[in-house]
């Protein structure tokens, strides 16, 4: 197995189990429910739970720096900037999924037919934000991975 692609595992494997901490553990309730509303507050709401989420991440990746010296500062950077980036543009639909007139990532939920299971089945919304942010995990270690073997 190529190092490249054992670091992905890796990676990948510590993004998603501090994603979990993070978003279900280290979250504050107030943060949780106010990250979505409009103005200032969600804003600040969503920014103080990115803040907390892309610490837990960091950990996790500097953690595992220690066992793989190929993971460099600038890939773990660009990990977690991928990483916190779409965070922040999923977190801010707050319990907006199922709006008539949806925004930002929830928009293009309906845009691409998923308007029918996200009105018909209460679990939708919590399904589309963990998938999506799962899907940026992905990416983002396999952005810290590329670097050198």
């Amino acid at each position: 197995m190529s190092s490249r692609l054992a670091r992905f595992a890796a990676v990948h494997a510590a993004l998603t189990a501090s994603h979990e901490l993070a978003d279900h553990w280290v979250q504050t309730d107030d943060d949780a429910n106010d990250k979505g509303l409009d103005g200032a507050a969600g804003r600040a709401a969503c920014l103080r739970h990115v803040a907390t989420y892309t610490a837990t991440q960091a950990a996790a990746l500097l953690a595992l720096r220690r066992l793989d010296p190929g993971l460099t500062p600038a890939r773990i950077t660009a990990a977690l900037t991928i990483s916190a980036v779409t965070h922040y543009a999923a977190d801010r639909q707050g319990g907006r999924w199922r709006d008539p007139n949806p925004r930002g990532v929830a928009r293009l939920a309906h845009t691409i037919g998923k308007s029918g299971w996200l009105t018909r089945d209460p679990h939708a919304p919590y399904l589309m934000d963990q998938s999506w942010h799962k899907t940026w995990l992905g990416i983002a270690a396999a952005v810290a991975a590329a670097g050198r073997p």
